[in-house]
């Protein structure tokens, strides 16, 4: 057998990681159509987390390779476009009379996900399509667009389950998804830096929210949500001052 057929065992490993957050997509539509919903949802947190792991995975062992871009993309819009949309559909508007509008959001959510992912794809073979300014995204990234289109859901487990605005949920999912295809900047964790004498309160700060999620998941979620959304603005208005300071 030649040295070219045989594949390092770490090359596989960000892919194996992929293939587990696929499984954590599935299992939660599975516990979303059989009435778990919680359970759904710590799937769907789950695959977030893999997703975050892969990638961080290929660059730490440095295996990144176009398969694993595509399997990763595939898993994405699974996860985070199609799940979400069933969970919302079963849990809020499955036997309503609102059955039909729900449908529809659920829809443009995936349908604006998979545009995003596209996207996404061009920009990586180098197309003159691009979903990174500086340390910005430009629009919302897929797993942040599935954690804002649950939020009607982890309202509902959180208590609000006799507050009935149907229509009013679906503008809210279908404004999600267009926000994941638009051009606003939104801040990067990934080129978050903070100054090194304020790294003890960060680890205090990350620690109390994984203790916050671990204890008040729903709530801890829903703000955690509205401060995302409340970034936006200042997100917008931070390139765009960062853009006009480069041409000056």
């Amino acid at each position: 057998m030649s040295e070219t057929s045989r594949v390092k065992l770490r090359h596989v490993i960000p892919s194996v990681v992929t293939v587990f957050a696929i499984c954590a997509g599935l299992t939660s539509v599975k516990m979303s159509m059989e009435g778990h919903i919680e359970a759904g949802l710590y799937f769907i947190l789950l695959a977030v987390f893999l997703d975050a792991a892969d990638g961080k995975l290929a660059r730490f062992l440095d295996t990144a390779s176009p398969f694993g871009a595509e399997l990763d993309t595939l898993a994405d819009f699974f996860n985070f476009g199609i799940a979400p949309g069933i969970m919302i559909y079963h849990t809020l508007y499955q036997g309503t009379e609102y059955a039909n509008l729900g449908w529809l959001a659920t829809l443009v959510l995936a349908i604006c996900c998979a545009l995003r992912l596209a996207r996404f794809n061009l920009s990586s073979k180098g197309e003159e399509v691009s979903l990174k300014k500086d340390s910005f995204f430009v629009g919302v990234p897929a797993p942040a667009l599935a954690c804002l289109a649950l939020m009607p859901v982890f309202m509902h487990l959180y208590g609000w389950e006799n507050t009935e605005l149907p229509v009013l949920r679906a503008v809210y999912i279908i404004g999600v998804g267009l926000l994941a295809v638009s051009t606003i900047p939104t801040f990067s964790i990934k080129h978050a830096s903070i100054r090194r004498s304020h790294l003890p309160f960060a680890i205090v700060a990350f620690v109390s929210l994984i203790v916050f999620l671990m204890v008040f998941t729903w709530p801890t979620l829903i703000v955690a949500n509205v401060c995302y959304l409340a970034s936006l603005p200042i997100s917008y208005f931070a390139q765009l001052k960062r853009t006009k300071s480069q041409k000056t």
